[in-house]
């Protein structure tokens, strides 16, 4: 089913929503595009926020998409600072914040993820923070500086970019993990002793097995966080990075199949043939694995952008990928692809104290997944791996002086 002359409309200008529409446009689709975004300005790069936003390095125009004459110029109906707050599948129509409405012939779900907020005592104290929007990052930056000190609620990778721009600021900073160790959920323990180190070297402090319980205040600004343990940590701010919660209500109360996020298949379509959903908010199909799973990632919303656009406008689809996404902290870039699902072994190439080193996470003789500190080739030909399930020589694999082009069995 296509029409290039369909009435789309896209609810969400993100990185995904953003991104389809320019894409619609670039594969020959002539019909109206409606794009609804909740903020007042045009798609931008969000990763960013987190790192040069912060240090004063980037903002709202370098980090735009496009720039905001592109849309006009585009024909692509942008209306900012509006929520979709009802979609009558059977009408084929939206109702929006504004007390408008829009019906359509293909609606795009792309609304994203929400920071997750924690139900605890002075929550809604200024100085408590999250950071998901550059209205975040832009209240964040106006508290951290020399001399203040900064609680980072979350020692998950958003809490470490922080931590690291926080530092680069002056201000002193502590993070509170509640887990044992940092990154439990996402990494090894390998790379959470390595980022542990590094921070600590630049003179980030952690509490770990830290339950937050609370934030304290004086007239109404947050002046510390209480923990289990009966302690306060003091801070002029505090950002709390515990993860996000998809924005799929839209989804919910329509009727359509949710699981943590809007479930879709590998064209981004929804189990309604008129409605997709994109980015940060879908639940999708993953071939490699074999499994059903929610990407939070640039590159995930940049792929599904793609399937979108073709399924709407009748091109075929594009090849599938292997996920991957990044952090930049100090002077380390670390480049993941692959999912560490269903591992059973894990290989270190090289030495974490030279800050270049990788890990590979294997199943059987199979790569499931590469996390590479400053080492671009390990990466690269570790995603190239994942994606053609070749069986690898684990011995190869793990000395550093075997090229990664020899490293198959």
């Amino acid at each position: 089913m296509s029409d290039l002359n369909a009435r789309v409309v896209i609810i969400g200008a993100g990185h995904a929503g953003g991104t389809l529409a320019a894409l619609l446009r670039q594969y020959g689709h002539t019909g109206p595009i409606t794009m609804v975004g909740d903020e007042p300005i045009a798609p931008y790069q969000r990763p960013p926020l987190s790192k040069a936003w912060l240090k004063g390095e980037a903002d709202a125009d370098s980090l735009a998409l496009k720039p905001l004459e592109f849309y006009a110029g585009a024909n692509i109906d942008f209306r900012p600072s509006v929520k979709a707050v009802k979609l009558e599948r059977s009408a084929r129509r939206v109702h929006l914040s504004d007390g408008s409405e829009l019906g359509y012939d293909f609606l795009v779900i792309a609304t994203g993820a929400r920071a997750i907020a924690l139900p605890i005592p002075g929550a809604d104290l200024q100085g408590v923070l999250s950071l998901r929007t550059a209205a975040d990052a832009e209240a964040l930056k106006a508290q951290v500086g020399p001399g203040k000190k900064l609680a980072v609620v979350g020692g998950g990778y958003i809490g470490l970019e922080v931590a690291a721009s926080g530092r680069a600021l002056g201000a002193e900073v502590v993070v509170l993990e509640r887990e044992a160790r940092l990154l439990a959920r996402v990494a090894c323990e390998t790379l959470s002793t390595f980022f542990r180190d590094v921070h600590e070297q630049h003179g980030v402090t952690f509490e770990l097995g830290a339950s937050v319980t609370g934030f304290e205040g004086a007239n109404g600004h947050i002046t510390g966080v209480s923990l289990a343990d009966g302690r306060i940590v003091p801070c002029d701010a505090a950002v709390v990075g515990v993860g996000v919660i998809p924005n799929d209500e839209l989804a919910v109360d329509s009727g359509l199949e949710t699981a943590r996020g809007v479930v879709v298949d590998l064209e981004a379509r929804t189990a309604d043939p008129h409605v997709f959903a994109i980015g940060d908010v879908a639940h999708r199909p993953m071939p490699i694995y074999g499994r059903m799973f929610r990407m939070e990632s640039v590159p995930n919303a940049l792929e599904q952008a793609k399937q979108a656009a073709c399924a709407i406008t009748g091109r075929p689809a594009p090849a599938g990928e292997v996920p991957w996404q990044w952090s930049d902290q100090y002077d380390l870039k670390l480049q993941i692809a692959g999912y560490a699902f269903d591992v059973d072994e894990i290989v270190v190439r090289g030495d974490p104290k030279s800050g270049k080193f990788a890990v590979f996470h294997l199943k059987g003789d199979q790569l499931q997944s590469v996390e590479a500190i400053n080492a671009p080739p390990e990466f690269m030909m570790g995603r190239q791996l994942i994606g053609n399930r070749k069986a690898l020589d684990k011995a190869k694999l793990a000395d550093p002086t075997v090229s990664m082009k020899e490293v198959t069995a």
